[in-house]
């Protein structure tokens, strides 16, 4: 090689590693947010600069070279120290204004961050704010996102995170529902109404496992994993169904089911990377955030 890999562009590194991540050019720019004739050209530039093919080009995708195999893991610590360098660069910016990152579950996002995020507007209108609404993690050390409402508590190092508190759970059925198909006023009559349930995510199912109900996904004749369609499905009447209490409560037209079914609570807690999180603006943001959150969970 005529050219060493310290002195290649980062943008072609980081081009060849997310190809070399995802199998394909097209999964690749989907996950950088470029076009699929972009990274193309980058990874031949890359090819081209280090005179080694890094790929073999399949009819299904692309496969990394033994040079290419080779390359992943310094590219991948190329890209960390990246990261660590814009985290640190971020964690000094002394002002009070700028964006703020946050990622939250679709039903957080959805139900309780809108008026707090008012709020953090109207008081701080200098702080832009992007919100992320996914049941999915965002890595804070990737400044995915700088700031995320988990209802797990993160085990990775290098983040600074705080328990809020617990969401009460409550089962729920629409008014018209329970005109239809009766309120149920013990346990063992749940298993006589609809149920709508998830579909590939094993949460509800293992709830009614663990309280002595032996049932299969299949027995919840509806099913959907989104959060916020799923309750959607509930309120239209397709079944009882599962939500944050506070939420179906303020509900017009659906009812609480009270049978003593013992529910989990859903623990709330604010995460950041701990370099971000003495960023004026986005302590401020993590302030209001826990302010604004306590109600919910007090």
């Amino acid at each position: 090689m005529d050219t060493s890999f310290a002195n290649l562009d980062w943008s072609l590194i980081r081009a060849f590693l997310a190809v070399a991540e995802t199998g394909s050019l097209s999964a690749a720019a989907r996950a950088l947010g470029t076009s699929q004739p972009t990274l193309g050209r980058q990874v031949k530039a890359m090819e081209a600069q280090l005179g080694a093919e890094l790929f073999h080009r399949r009819p299904k995708g692309l496969d990394l070279t033994e040079t290419g195999a080779a390359l992943v893991e310094p590219a991948r610590a190329m890209r960390a120290s990246a990261n660590s360098i814009a985290l640190a660069a971020a964690g000094r910016a002394a002002r009070l204004e700028g964006t703020v990152r946050i990622a939250a579950s679709v039903a957080m996002a959805l139900h309780h961050l809108p008026p707090i995020l008012a709020r953090i507007r109207a008081d701080e209108p200098a702080i832009q704010i992007e919100l992320v609404p996914s049941d999915s993690s965002s890595n804070l050390l990737f400044r995915e996102a700088d700031i995320a409402v988990r209802m797990y508590r993160p085990r990775q190092l290098d983040l600074v995170t705080t328990h809020l508190g617990d969401i009460e759970l409550g089962l729920f059925g629409a008014t018209g529902y329970l005109d239809r198909c009766g309120r149920p006023v013990r346990q063992d009559e749940l298993l006589e109404h609809d149920f709508v349930g998830y579909d590939a995510n094993p949460a509800i199912l293992d709830g009614f496992r663990a309280a002595g109900f032996a049932l299969s996904r299949e027995w919840f004749a509806t099913r959907c994993d989104d959060h916020a369609v799923y309750w959607e499905l509930v309120r239209a009447g397709c079944g009882l169904g599962f939500a944050q209490a506070s939420v179906g409560r303020a509900c017009p037209g659906v009812e609480e089911i009270r049978v003593g079914l013992e529910l989990p609570s859903l623990p709330v807690w604010l995460t950041a990377h701990e370099t971000m999180r003495r960023t004026p603006r986005i302590r401020r943001v993590w302030d209001m955030l826990a302010e604004g959150l306590a109600p919910l969970v007090a």
